[in-house]
């Protein structure tokens, strides 16, 4: 399904900025800087940058220097906080450059962590894991719901929901994810595993037998319905609506759904799985019940 897309993304650093509302100062003009005067962004999503291609930007910037400006603010402690342009800080550190063009801006934690976060959504190469964390550090720093994250982010709640729930496989399966050995495509195929304790070894083999989703698919499929088997039962062909709204909500939610349905009396039940407290946050945030 086509993802809504913020209308900032992807139209460079100053539609970014207006996006967020960066207010403007005497101090927009480009600035030469010390790199030892600049520490990281403590809000940086990114955990892992790509050594190859930082050291060909490092190749690069000795060569022709840095095109485009860092931006940083004041530090309330010394020197300066990277805002934004951490690939071209640290390329130019590995190029032995004394100096880099920056653009100094007044920006509160709250801009700093927005900011620090739609630059990187803006490239497109975060890891599944990292964008994940991305959303449930806006959340939690900012005490932002899943609707105000989809609505400052421009995607869909479904989208930000299902990126959320990634953060509930076992650590075993997110060094797989975060390693790029398991596609978000096979990792939300493995949270429909009922059996959450084969989550690891389901996983290795996907990884050790390089498994399509679709095959994951089946696996898992297969998976739960040894479960099912343990405790039989007699089960009717469900009514195709019904069907299609399992699918409409599974879509919506997130995770697994079951709607049962007495034929006699037309009463039934609706049933969703969550993975963990948070999970349930999750679902409950995604109905709009909010239980303070």
């Amino acid at each position: 399904m086509p993802q809504k897309k913020n209308k900032a993304l992807g139209r460079g650093l100053e539609a970014l900025f207006s996006a967020v509302e960066s207010p403007k100062t005497d101090k927009d003009a480009v600035v030469m800087l010390k790199l030892d005067e600049i520490r990281t962004n403590p809000y940086q999503p990114r955990r892992t940058f790509d050594e190859e291609s930082l050291q060909e930007l490092a190749a690069s910037i000795k060569k022709q220097g840095v095109f485009q400006p860092v931006i940083v603010r004041p530090s309330a402690v010394m020197g300066y906080e990277l805002i934004a342009g951490e690939r071209r800080f640290r390329a130019s550190k590995l190029a032995k450059e004394e100096t880099i063009p920056a653009i100094i801006r007044e920006f509160d934690e709250e801009k700093m962590m927005e900011i620090a976060v739609l630059e990187n959504l803006q490239r497109e190469d975060l890891t599944p894991l990292e964008e994940a964390k991305a959303y449930n550090t806006l959340m939690e720093k900012l005490d932002l719901t899943q609707a105000q994250v989809s609505e400052r982010l421009g995607k869909s709640r479904p989208y930000i929901a299902n990126y959320l729930r990634l953060l509930s496989l076992p650590k075993e399966v997110k060094d797989l994810l975060q390693a790029g050995k398991l596609s978000m495509g096979q990792a939300r195929t493995l949270l429909s595993l009922k059996d959450k304790k084969l989550l690891g070894k389901v996983a290795q083999k996907t990884v050790k037998e390089s498994l399509t989703v679709r095959q994951l698919e089946q696996l898992v499929s297969s998976l739960n319905g040894e479960t099912k088997a343990k405790k039989p039962k007699k089960t009717a062909k469900k009514d195709p609506h019904l069907h299609h709204s399992e699918e409409l909500l599974r879509e919506r939610l997130g995770t697994s759904v079951s709607i049962k349905a007495n034929k006699k009396t037309k009463k039934g039940k609706i049933e969703i799985e969550y993975l963990s407290l948070d999970d349930l946050n999750r679902i409950l945030e995604l109905l709009e019940i909010n239980l303070d």
